[in-house]
Formats: structure tokens, C-alpha cells, sequence
């Protein structure tokens, strides 16, 4: 059994009892046996961190001290790192990964990726110089794979840096066990490089799955690189993840010489999927969802009228068609502005003339990234159905649009 220790440091701003209760709790989500050790000082830290209990799984809320933040930078493993409040700027060393401003609640999340990684094994690739310019590879469960397919994977959080890559795990290892690759795209939010940034490194990271490379030991690699069929991609993004993907995929498909796909550095996308996507960011902006979260990734209001640069080049409803094969998922129970965005973006795109389907099901918001729900089991046969060539039902399933 999986072993985790969590360790909370010196001055954490936290009741002891609740860490506790979140922590037991994870441990017995996640089927693995775990320890919860409050630590004196840094050594203490760094002596716990070097226990056999240590190897492999840890979690640490470093707390204010300095010299236990200190550690952080140090090549001390795969540890998790965790910070209850907002912390810009922090790099973890090598192996490490650094969580933040997620509340108390992100050591569940520092726990679940914690296990993850060491259940489901990845291997990060930069796709630039910056320290979230980066994917995870997966490569499939399946041994006689052969040259899988390939999704990509853009996670939302509203443009905010306190959410990353690591809340698309559940998703990787699930795609992984049904045969396929998946790309599990990092990138530099707006809130700290702008939106500028954020756009090029989406395109930038979609373009370098041609030059991804997996690990040389694994039965599909040859000569070092992945053997993957960058003939079938499919671009998913998650809430405002889905306005990222469709916006790559529409610029992609620009740049294409017709055909229901879109060419990005030698990957040719043939599906792009939206779940529980920011699909209008006009009325996102007006309507102030995620509490003027698209103001505030764009750089300013919407415009009055028509729109313009840059909510014409970014939103989803303005790019029609995307002369891609849809797929647009949506939980019922989730906000209603993004159900209205979600069912007024599959109309117009099918009146735009691309091929679509709609699919509306019981679940909310995170529901469509939580492999355990009807809604994303039959996401993920569709996809897999798509990538494998066959026909996607055409139309709408799950609820009929009107």
C-alpha cells in the first residue's frame, strides 16, 4: 500500500484538528495509508523528509517560516508543497511541485496529486524556458498500444494562477487506461504574464506535441521519442481551459488548407472539446462570472456593440466556424450562465456549419472532470470514439436543443 506523509510546518495558520480530519479523509478516498506529523523547525522538516517513510509520497505545508520555505527550491525529491493562502513566484526544485492559494482545502488537493504521481507515472517535457512552460506526457496503460492517439489537455481555474495542471490528473489516467496518449498542457496565466503570454504558450505547447519525447525504457518509445499518431488529436479544456483549447484550435484551423481538423506543428486536431467551457466571453464579461474573472484575464471590459480585439479574437462564439469537429459537454447543475453559453455555442455552431455534439447531463461543474461520473464516462467514449475514426452522433445526445 501507497504510503503518504504529510507534514505541516512550523506556524501554519490552520486548526490542527481540521487538517487532520482532511487529511484521514483523503487517505481513505484514495485507498492508501497515511501519516499527518506537525514539525518543529526546518530540520525537523528536512530530517522527515529524508525518512523511509518520506520516499516517494510527501506532502509538506511549509508554513511562513524562512527557512523552511527555504526547502522549497532545494532538490529534495517529489515532494508536494503546499501553501494555504496565495504565494506567487515560489519554484519548487527539481521533481517538486508547489500548490497555492487553494485554502485550507489544497492539502486535498496537494494529497490527491501526491498519490496520483506515484500511481500514474508521467514524464514532464518544456516546451520553453519558463517554469510553466511545460506538458506531462502519459503514455497508454495498455501495452499493445501500438501509435496511440493523443488528447491534450488544458485545464481551467478562471485565467488564475492558484490553479494548475495537477486538477487534470483524474482525467490523464483515465484516458491513459483506455489506450490513449495525453498531453497535460502548464501554462502562464494572465493574472501574473498577461494575456498575451497565456495565449502563445497554449499554441506554443499544442504545436510542441510533435517534438514530445517519453521516457527511452517504455515499450512504445524508439530511439527516445514517443511513438504517438499525431493524426488524431483531440484539444479538451476545461471551463475557461475550453475557451483556451477552442481559441488554439480556431487558430490552428485558420492556418489550415480546409478539412474538418486543424494542423498545429505537424498534430493534426480533429476533435476539440469544451467541458463546462467559457464559451462567450462577451456575456461572461458582462454578466461577471468567476466574479469579473474574464475582465480581468483580457485586460479590460467588454466592449460595447461589436466586439473587438481582444474578446473578438478570443471568444469561442466570435470564431465560428471552427471548421473542426465539437464536442460540448455540460453539467446541468452547474452555474447557468455557463449551461446558456454552453447550449447558444452548439446552436450557433451548428448553424455556423460545423459538425457538433451536445451533450448536457446531470453534474456540475466538476463533475465533468471526475472519472467516476455518467457525464464524463460518456465524454470519454466519445472522445475515444472520435479518435479512433468512427462517427461522433451527430447532432445533439443527452438533451435535445431547441
Amino acid at each position: 500500500m501507497i504510503e503518504v506523509l504529510v507534514v505541516v510546518g512550523p506556524g501554519v495558520v490552520a486548526d490542527a484538528g481540521l487538517l487532520e480530519e482532511i487529511a484521514a479523509r483523503e487517505f481513505a478516498a484514495a485507498g492508501v495509508s497515511g501519516t499527518l506529523v506537525h514539525a518543529r523547525d526546518a530540520s525537523h522538516v528536512l530530517s522527515l523528509l529524508s525518512s523511509p517513510e518520506g520516499a516517494g509520497c510527501v506532502v509538506v505545508l511549509p508554513g511562513p517560516s524562512g527557512e523552511v520555505r527555504s526547502l522549497i527550491g532545494r532538490d529534495l525529491g517529489a515532494v508536494v508543497w503546499v501553501d494555504v493562502e496565495r504565494a506567487d513566484g515560489v519554484t519548487a526544485g527539481e521533481g517538486a511541485t508547489h500548490l497555492h492559494g487553494r485554502g485550507v482545502g489544497g492539502l486535498a488537493w496537494g494529497i490527491r496529486h501526491a498519490v496520483h504521481r506515484v500511481r500514474h507515472p508521467s514524464r514532464r517535457i518544456a516546451y520553453g524556458p519558463l517554469p510553466e512552460q511545460w506538458g506531462e506526457l502519459y503514455l497508454p496503460d495498455l501495452p499493445d498500444a501500438g501509435e496511440p492517439p493523443v488528447v491534450v489537455l488544458v485545464h481551467g481555474g478562471y485565467w488564475r494562477s492558484i490553479w494548475a495542471a495537477d486538477i487534470m490528473g483524474p482525467l490523464c489516467a483515465d484516458l491513459a487506461g483506455r489506450g490513449l496518449a495525453v498531453w497535460n498542457l502548464e501554462y502562464r496565466r494572465p493574472d501574473l504574464h498577461g494575456w498575451d503570454a497565456t495565449t502563445a504558450d497554449v499554441a506554443a505547447g499544442l504545436a510542441a506535441l510533435a517534438a514530445a519525447r517519453a521516457p527511452d525504457e517504455h515499450p512504445q518509445s524508439t530511439d527516445g521519442a514517443a511513438a504517438l499518431d499525431l493524426t488524431r488529436v483531440a484539444v479538451v479544456g476545461h471551463s475557461a481551459g475550453a475557451q483556451l483549447a477552442l481559441r488554439a484550435v480556431a487558430d490552428a484551423a485558420g492556418e489550415a488548407a480546409g478539412g474538418a481538423h486543424a494542423v498545429a506543428g505537424g498534430a493534426r486536431v480533429v476533435l476539440a472539446v469544451s467541458l463546462a467551457g467559457v464559451l462567450d466571453l462577451v456575456e461572461g464579461d458582462r454578466r461577471w462570472v468567476g466574479t469579473g474573472a474574464v475582465g480581468a484575464a483580457l485586460g479590460g471590459r467588454a466592449p460595447e456593440g461589436r466586439a473587438a480585439p481582444p474578446y473578438a479574437d478570443a471568444s469561442p462564439l466570435l470564431r465560428l466556424p471552427l471548421r473542426v469537429r465539437q464536442l460540448v459537454v455540460q453539467g446541468a447543475a452547474d452555474d447557468l450562465d455557463l449551461v446558456d453559453f454552453s447550449r447558444r455555442y452548439a446552436r450557433a455552431a451548428v448553424e455556423a456549419g460545423d459538425e457538433v455534439t451536445y451533450l448536457e447531463m446531470p453534474g456540475d461543474h466538476f463533475d465533468v472532470i471526475n472519472p467516476a461520473t455518467p457525464i464524463w464516462q460518456a465524454t470519454a467514449e466519445t472522445i475515444a470514439q472520435a479518435l479512433a475514426g468512427g462517427p461522433t452522433p451527430r447532432g445533439q445526445i443527452g438533451r435535445q436543443l431547441t
